[in-house]
Order: structure tokens, then sequence, then C-alpha cells
């Protein structure tokens, strides 16, 4: 359909298996996308793009350990290993992901002192990666989501996704969880309430 597009979700090398912040299962969901993406006339991408010296990384603060939270002006913020450092192997797209129609890669994270979950907004929500604008210029009005990780850029994306106005849809089989302290039930939770469609 011409009003729909596929986003994949930080398909990265990092977040796959052997990856600095490698969420279970992840590559398993690669040729899932691939079957999935044919299905679609338009696809965008999201890639994890971070400075070495990123303030979401762990490694930046003295004291402090992957997973613990600390807060940031812009409220809490979840502290992880250094990952997606721009140009390197792990920010790369794994390289099984076979999508050559793709008509756009969104970078995030790229600024030092903010992390960016959503394929939409920085963490502080309201600065815009200008995913939004580009899909409403282009007309399109449902969004299907899949990626890593589905509890954090996922579950965020989707979120900013509806609030935007955008007819939301999340495929289950295409995406894994972290799933930190419960976070997946969580998210589920979330879309319900939201009406986020989970397939």
């Amino acid at each position: 359909m011409s009003n729909e597009i596929l986003v994949i979700v930080d398909m990265q090398n990092d977040f796959c298996p052997g990856g600095k912040l490698a969420v279970h299962g992840g590559h398993d969901i690669v040729p899932v996308i691939n079957d999935l993406a044919r299905q679609f006339r338009h696809v965008a991408l999201t890639q994890d793009w971070h400075p070495a010296d990123h303030l979401s990384f762990a490694s930046q603060h003295d004291g402090m350990v992957p997973f613990m939270t600390i807060t940031m002006p812009y409220g809490p913020q979840t502290l992880w290993p250094d990952h997606c450092v721009v140009g390197s192997r792990g920010a790369a797209i794994h390289s099984e992901l076979n999508v050559p129609h793709a008509e756009l890669i969104i970078r995030k994270g790229f600024r030092r002192e903010i992390d960016s979950y959503s394929a939409f907004f920085e963490n502080d929500h309201k600065t815009p990666t200008g995913l939004g604008g580009y899909l409403k210029e282009r007309g399109f009005s449902k969004v299907t989501l899949v990626g890593l990780a589905f509890d954090y850029c996922v579950r965020y994306s989707a979120e900013d996704a509806k609030m935007l106005g955008f007819d939301v849809t999340v495929v289950s089989r295409a995406t894994r969880a972290i799933d930190l302290a419960g976070s997946a039930l969580q998210t589920r939770k979330s879309f319900e309430e939201r009406g986020i469609v989970l397939v």
C-alpha cells in the first residue's frame, strides 16, 4: 500500500550475538525481516550512531557500570556498554539484512549529551530526528515496526509514532527483547493501552 511503510529499527551488529549490547536471538529475526520487507513497497531503517564519548555509556561515568540508572537533565537514563560507535563494525547494519529497496536511513543518538531510543525523538521527547516529518510529507499514515530491541527502541518508536497520529503495528516475530526488570511485559501493556497493534 502506498500509505504504509516498514521501519526496521537498529538491526546492527552490536545488538546481535557477539556484539557489545547483544539482544538474545537478535540475529534470528534477520531472515524474518527480509521476508517481511519484500511485502512492503516502502521501507526505512534506523541506525544507532553514537560518538565514542556518549553520555549514555557507563564508561563515561566514574564508578558506574552498565545497566545502572542515572538522572540526566531529560530524566532517568539507563547506562549501557559502549556500543554502535560511529564508523565501527558494531554500528554497521547486519550484513545479512537484505532490503535494497530501503528509501531512508535515520541515524539517532549522535548528540553526545542525550540518548535516543525512539526513531522519532531523542530521549528528551522534544528533539525530533526528522522521521515524523519525512513520513508525513511522503503521505504515509501506517507504520509497521520491527527490529531491536522490542522493549526499548522499538517500543519508544511505536509509542511516538502513535502519538504523532500514525496507525502503528509491531510484528512480534520480527523483534527480540532485552527484558530488563520486566520491560517486555511493560511494553506489551503500553501497546495495549495506546492502541498499538501487536501481531
